[in-house]
């Protein structure tokens, strides 16, 4: 391996020596990510490249040294994906943020990988369309969602990211640039390497461009709060809702103890009674859009009706800015939790008509484990996606807690994760509970990609 001299000499040349830093002269922000269990490690080198160019020039530097490479957008995800190596290079894509273009002919964008979620639906609405990818954290970036494949409340009607890349531009880790799908909404034409990229933390290749679908923005909403007395009857509604025909573009379910939080952290009063509240286990979430108003109006009726039918204490239509402020608030549930004290997030998904019995178990090993465990949490209930605030300080009995859901998760035919993808927190039991010639075929995958081993190593893999 070349010295620190010779390394940040040639990573200067490819960005310029004020996009080259030391480690140690960058920001603390470059060693983690939101992970709640795993410690930041300063990188040995930062580089902000500025084109497809540089960040290959940068990674055939790091494969000639055996250097490992991060590549860093906003910083916004939750299972340590984007957390360095000590002696490693974080590639931090903020000077690469541009929506280079709104086709609106085609309903796509073309994008940078550090644009901001917030940004290119900024970009977006002006054409009168969005990008309905909303992983509930706007900050995030574009690269950084499509690394994690992330999902959202609103997966449920428009899909997660991977429904909605249409085209990639990336660096392998021999430096090799390579571009796959385009502006075509499909394609037979030899392996899909696009949706191989998706979701592959990093480990497969640095995306720098992307062509992602947009979709019209629907100018009417409405918001349809239900409290259920038992959790498991709100999890019931969920796919006689979806099998009613009235296509919500949001489907999720709050436990009392997580509504109770999110709504006091917003200061958010929804004007639901006491004597209500008290007896709510749980609540449904329904957005509903359209293009007129009539026909939301419709729809919501439809909706309360057969929530009526299926158990809710009462119906609550929230219009304008309760509603926005409502569904807000479930989006930074994260943050709610995390200032609770939670030590650690999982995003396990099993099929929706699973989920009563997952919930059934979870409780049971609450109840088995002890030992001050608590478990709260809401999830997308339209796609079975659970998000769950474990509350455990004992890092051996968190480990065999979270082992033990994701193990029941996986055994109703689910996954770890849902849309926060494995990282280095989940990778220990990613490894432990998921199929040898599976993980084999990985390895081997990754080693196509990347030859020489320098993306994100200790990522999904030892």
């Amino acid at each position: 391996m070349s010295g620190v001299g010779n390394i940040i000499g040639e990573l200067a040349e490819i960005v310029g020596a004020a996009n080259a830093l030391i480690g140690a002269d960058a920001a603390e922000d470059y060693g983690h990510d939101e992970a709640l269990a795993t410690e930041a490690v300063r990188p040995a080198y930062v580089v902000r490249p500025g084109s497809t160019e540089e960040v290959a020039g940068i990674v055939r530097v790091a494969a000639a040294q055996g250097v490992a490479v991060t590549a860093r957008g906003s910083g916004s995800g939750m299972c340590g994906a984007c957390r360095p190596s000590a002696e490693g290079i974080v590639v931090s894509f903020e000077r690469m943020n541009a929506v280079l273009e709104i086709d609106a002919g085609n309903q796509v964008a073309v994008v940078q990988p550090g644009v901001t979620l917030s940004e290119l639906d900024e970009k977006a609405r002006a054409a009168g369309l969005t990008y309905p990818v909303s992983p509930g954290e706007l900050s995030a970036s574009l690269g950084g969602t499509i690394a994690t494949n992330a999902g959202g409340m609103r997966a449920v009607r428009y899909g997660v990211t991977r429904n909605n890349v249409l085209g990639l531009r990336a660096v392998l880790g021999t430096g090799e640039v390579i571009s796959s799908g385009g502006r075509i909404a499909k394609v037979s034409s030899g392996y899909d390497l696009t949706q191989l990229i998706i979701g592959s933390e990093g480990t497969l290749a640095l995306v720098t461009e992307a062509i992602v679908k947009l979709q019209p923005k629907l100018a009417a909403e409405r918001t349809v709060l239900a409290p259920f007395g038992d959790l498991d009857a709100v999890i019931k509604a969920v796919p006689r809702i979806i099998a009613s025909g009235v296509a919500p573009s949001i489907l999720e379910y709050i436990d009392a103890l997580t509504m109770a939080a999110i709504t006091y952290t917003a200061k958010l009063s929804l004007g639901i009674p006491d004597a209500v509240r008290d007896k709510t286990q749980a609540y449904l979430v329904v957005q509903l859009e359209n293009a007129e108003s009539s026909r939301v109006d419709e729809d919501v009726e439809k909706v309360g009706e057969l929530l009526g039918e299926l158990g809710a204490i009462d119906i609550y239509v929230l219009d304008g800015n309760p509603a926005h402020r409502l569904i807000e608030a479930r989006e930074h549930a994260f943050w709610t939790a995390k200032a609770a004290g939670a030590h650690e997030i999982v995003d396990i998904v099993v099929p929706r008509q699973a989920m009563p019995e997952f919930f059934a178990g979870v409780r049971a090993l609450v109840e088995k484990i002890g030992s001050g465990s608590g478990v709260a949490g809401c999830g997308h209930a339209g796609d079975g996606n659970v998000h769950l605030a474990v509350f455990q300080a004992d890092q051996d009995v968190r480990a065999e807690l979270t082992h033990g859901m994701f193990e029941l998760g996986m055994s109703l035919g689910g996954a770890i994760s849902g849309e926060h993808g494995i990282g280095r927190e989940k990778k220990p039991h990613f490894l432990a509970l998921e199929d040898p010639a599976k993980i084999e075929l990985m390895r081997r995958i990754k080693t196509a990609f990347d030859p020489a081993g320098i993306l994100n190593p200790g990522v999904l893999f030892d």
